[in-house]
């Protein structure tokens, strides 16, 4: 597993790949293809020890064509500029791909947040929310969490922003705590519209989901939702892995006292229940029948692809297959259930709650899996109809000329201006 590919690029790259099924011209598949604007910016905090300390933050607004711009905000060493411009591109196509109203984007900080106190990353996230204030807003831009952010930090942007503004505006970002205005179900979504996804395709390709044995690589949030969603309807999760390495059992795991093991230890490794232990890339060349990649991007290359022996990937990370993965397992006949489609449930429940925070009227849970499930399966159902159609060769590309379509329907109907 290389890690090196550029996810922007590969973005691009499977815009290209849709194009070829799409009467599209040249200059409208540059402009889709193209950030509207990125905004980078220092930001400068004095830390608990009383020292000033600089860290580098992104906002990239990709294309408002169908909406307010809508993507979350993540801490991590690994941030990059090509890196989220490549995710708010990929939020631009999630939310045309399930038709919900929004375009994309995406924010990050370069930092490891376990070596900053919860004082210094809240002054950090306070910083940075003033820093984006010109740019959000509920009719304008949307941020939610992401990889390392959660409610706090959320509860910790609204508050500022709000205070700034002299207002109350909870629609300004997703992913609150429900005190502050956040939507019952939204801490299960991504893993929930994984399970969604997977089991649609399942029954599309005729496969039982009930016994199906599964590896799930990234036991965090969507990781450890979706397998424990995917146990409750029948599947069996046989390995599990996070950032420490991998665990299998023949027989399957109780997917809830795996995650009560992490919460309590801090990894899934030496989980007593265990047959043995291996690592990351192992999990990811596991002979099952569905494999969920929940970590970050780039974990399966074109060279570890000709190693995997599952017959339905579900992404339930954003980009974890290179276009060179992509291209060796449509020869190989796997199925790929694209996370444009497959994690498109944390933006679907952030809309709900958007929409819920406008109207000031609170939905149940209930409510909130019942719409997420009507969405996940009709986006299933465009991009099956789509693949059939146009006689594409793998789902993913299907999904992308799908999502293409309405976004190019929403600028050409608009014009041009000026």
């Amino acid at each position: 597993m290389s890690g090196k590919a550029n996810p922007f690029e590969s973005l691009q790259s499977q815009i290209d790949s849709a194009a070829v099924h799409l009467d599209i011209e040249s200059d409208v598949l540059d402009r889709l293809k193209h950030p509207e604007r990125v905004l980078e910016t220092n930001l400068s905090i004095e830390l608990d020890d009383g020292r000033l300390e600089r860290f580098k933050a992104f906002r990239s607004q990709f294309n408002g064509d169908r909406g307010p711009y809508k993507g979350g905000i993540r801490y991590h060493p690994g941030v990059t500029r090509d890196e989220v411009k490549a995710l708010s591109g990929w939020m631009v196509y999630k939310c045309a791909v399930v038709n919900i109203p929004y375009g994309g984007g995406k924010g990050g900080i370069v930092i490891d947040p376990a070596e900053y106190s919860a004082s210094e990353l809240e002054r950090l996230t306070r910083a940075f929310a003033t820093e984006l204030r010109p740019f959000i807003g509920e009719d304008r831009d949307i941020p939610a969490p992401d990889v390392n952010t959660g409610q706090r930090e959320m509860n910790w942007i609204k508050d500022t922003y709000e205070l700034l503004e002299n207002t109350t505006e909870p629609g300004v970002i997703t992913g609150k705590a429900i005190e502050s205005g956040g939507s019952e179900g939204r801490v299960e979504a991504t893993g929930r519209s994984t399970m969604i996804a997977a089991r649609e395709a399942f029954n599309y390709l005729d496969k039982p989901i009930e016994g199906a044995r599964v590896a799930v690589q990234g036991y965090g949030n969507a990781g450890w939702i979706a397998a424990n969603l995917l146990e409750e309807i029948g599947a069996t999760v046989v390995a599990v892995s996070d950032s420490s390495g991998a665990i299998y059992a023949e027989d399957g795991f109780d997917t809830a006292a795996v995650k009560s093991f992490k919460n309590e230890t801090g990894t899934v490794s030496d989980y007593e229940d265990a047959d043995e232990e291996f690592t990351n890339e192992d999990l990811l060349t596991l002979n099952v029948d569905l494999l969920v990649p929940a970590a970050l991007e780039n974990a399966i290359d074109g060279d570890l692809a000709e190693d995997v022996d599952a017959d339905v990937i579900a992404e339930a990370a954003n980009g974890p297959l290179t276009p060179e993965a992509d291209e060796v397992l449509t020869e190989r006949d796997v199925h790929v259930i694209p996370d444009i489609l497959a994690n498109a449930g944390g933006v679907t429940v952030s809309y709900f709650e958007w929409v819920q925070n406008r109207q000031r009227f609170y939905w149940s849970e209930e409510r909130v899996n019942e719409e997420l499930e009507t969405i996940i399966c009709n986006a299933f159902d465009d991009l099956t109809s789509t693949y059939e159609a146009h006689d594409i060769e793998n789902f993913r590309t299907a999904a992308y000329v799908v999502a293409i379509q309405r976004v190019v329907n929403a600028f050409e109907e608009g014009g041009t201006f000026p």
